[in-house]
This record gives structure tokens, sequence and C-alpha cells, in this order.
């Protein structure tokens, strides 16, 4: 019972250390003194770079959404008979993702976009993703940085009339395009994500009996696996990272031709999915024990 009414006591003694007329109050504050105006437009710049990143955040949001469903849809290549019309469609899809990646350049116009490079990260790889899953599949082959960023130049004369931002007047007159660069860490890692995509287009062309698709996967595979293993521990953490989830994505493809090469003869065609299932589940199993 002391202690309580010494600690409570020392805390009134405490509080009547300050006199009354010394005692913080609130008084009115000139809202006119340079200090206040500095920090006024402090607080308005403030604003607007918070307001400007969580606009790149829903269009980040936005072209993720519409890229994986570029990628659903380029899997069905491998059971659809006319595949013409399904790499139109996907152009189509990926059309209005860059429209959306142009409100996202309009948007970084005169702005450092390494500032806001963490709201559209997410974003660009998954674009690039789906952009070089389109490339393989019409030419068997990996599209380059270059190639992505040339797509991502937006003309006025194509862009300027339906997407009009209050500051795209001045952008016209003086630059005449909007672009967006990729940058090489989004470039790498939506070339690992590509991977996993790939290896699930080879379990699908199995179920289907394509015994040609397998192997051609598998030898692009062990090219982008080894040009990650270059990079190893030097590059950025996130590309590091993956590399075990592509090496495992390489192993299942591999898994898949050693089955077709050696068991495809005698083997039924419906059969060979089942059977390459259960070795996949095999190989999960001994990844997770060691």
């Amino acid at each position: 019972m002391s202690s309580k009414e010494g600690s409570g006591g020392f805390r009134k003694r405490k509080h009547d250390n300050f006199p009354h007329n010394q005692r913080r109050e609130g008084k009115d504050v000139n809202s006119s003194s340079p200090v206040m105006l500095a920090f006024k437009s402090f607080q308005q710049e403030l604003d607007a770079r918070h307001d400007k990143y969580e606009r790149l955040v829903k269009l980040s949001r936005d072209i993720t959404v519409e890229s994986k469903r570029t990628i659903f849809l380029l899997h069905r290549i491998t059971s659809a008979p006319d595949t013409e019309e399904i790499l139109t469609d996907s152009e189509i899809k990926l059309d209005g993702v860059r429209q959306k990646i142009l409100q996202v350049a309009q948007e970084l116009s005169g702005e450092d976009m390494h500032q806001f490079h963490r709201a559209i990260t997410t974003g660009l790889q998954e674009y690039v993703e789906a952009v070089s899953f389109q490339h393989f599949i019409k030419t068997r082959s990996l599209i380059s940085m270059d190639e992505i960023n040339k797509q991502l130049i937006f003309t006025t004369e194509e862009y300027g009339k339906e997407n009009k931002t209050p500051s795209s007047d001045a952008q016209d007159k003086q630059f005449g395009t909007w672009r967006l660069k990729i940058t090489p860490v989004d470039y790498l890692l939506g070339v690992a994500d590509l991977t996993g995509e790939l290896m699930r287009m080879c379990i699908n062309s199995v179920g289907n009996g394509d015994i040609d698709t397998p192997f051609e996967v598998s030898q692009f595979l062990r090219q982008v696996y080894d040009g990650f293993s270059f990079i190893g521990n030097t590059g950025p953490y996130e590309v590091s990272k993956k590399l075990y989830t592509l090496k495992q994505s390489l192993a299942k493809v591999e898994n898949a031709c050693y089955a077709l090469k050696v068991r495809g003869s005698e083997i039924p065609k419906h059969m060979l999915a089942d059977v390459f299932s259960v070795k996949t589940e095999m190989i999960d199993q001994e990844e997770g024990i060691s």
C-alpha cells in the first residue's frame, strides 16, 4: 500500500514540478511563417508521391492479373487444334497489358523510375514471363531484353488521343513518345519464372502424347540453367533464390525425356502422363527428404 502511495506521490510531485503558467498549451501558430510554408510544401510533395505510388501499385496488380490470364491462355496450345487462333488472342491480351504499361510510363514521366520500382516490379516480371512464354511457343527461343523494351515504346499518334494525362500535352510536344524500360533484374526474374511454365507445358504435352516438345523444352531449360549458373551468387538475391526452383523444373523435364526415350516405345501414349506424374512425385519426395 505504501509503495503504491509512494509511486502515486512521486507522479504527483513530478507533475507539480511544472508550474501551470509554464505548461505546454495549444497556441495559434503563424501559418504564414517561412517554416510552416516550407513544411506545407513538404506535405504536398509527400502526399503527391504517396498517391502516385498507390496508383502504380494498382496498375502493377492489373498488369499481373492480365499477364497471368495470357499465360493460362497459352497453355491451351498443347491441347487445342488451332494454334494460330490462340496466339492471336494472346497477342490481343498482351496489347491490353501494354496499355496498362503505357499508363505506368505516363505516371513515371519526369520521375526517377528506381524510386517507384518496388511498386511495379511484380507486374513487370509477370509481363516478361508472359511475353517470353509466347515467344518460345512461336520460335523455340528466348526473347531478349532489348526486344521486350522495343515493344514498350509508345508513340503519341497511336496512344496520345486515348490516354491523356494532365502532363501529357507537354510530353507530346517535347518527346512525342512514352517509353518504359524493363530492368535487368526484372528480366532475369521473369525468365526464371518462365521455366516453371515450360515445365507445366512439358507435362501437358506428355499427357497429350506429344513426344517432341519435352526434348525441345529440356534443351532450352538446360541452356537457361547454364546461363543462370554463370551468375551464381554474384547476382541479386532474388535471382540466386530462384535458381533452386529452376533446377527442380529442369530435373522434372529431364525425367520426362528419360521416360520417353527409354520406355516410350513400350508405354501407350495415354499412359505416359501417369508414369511421368509418379516419377515427378518420387523426385519431390527425395528432394524433401534431402
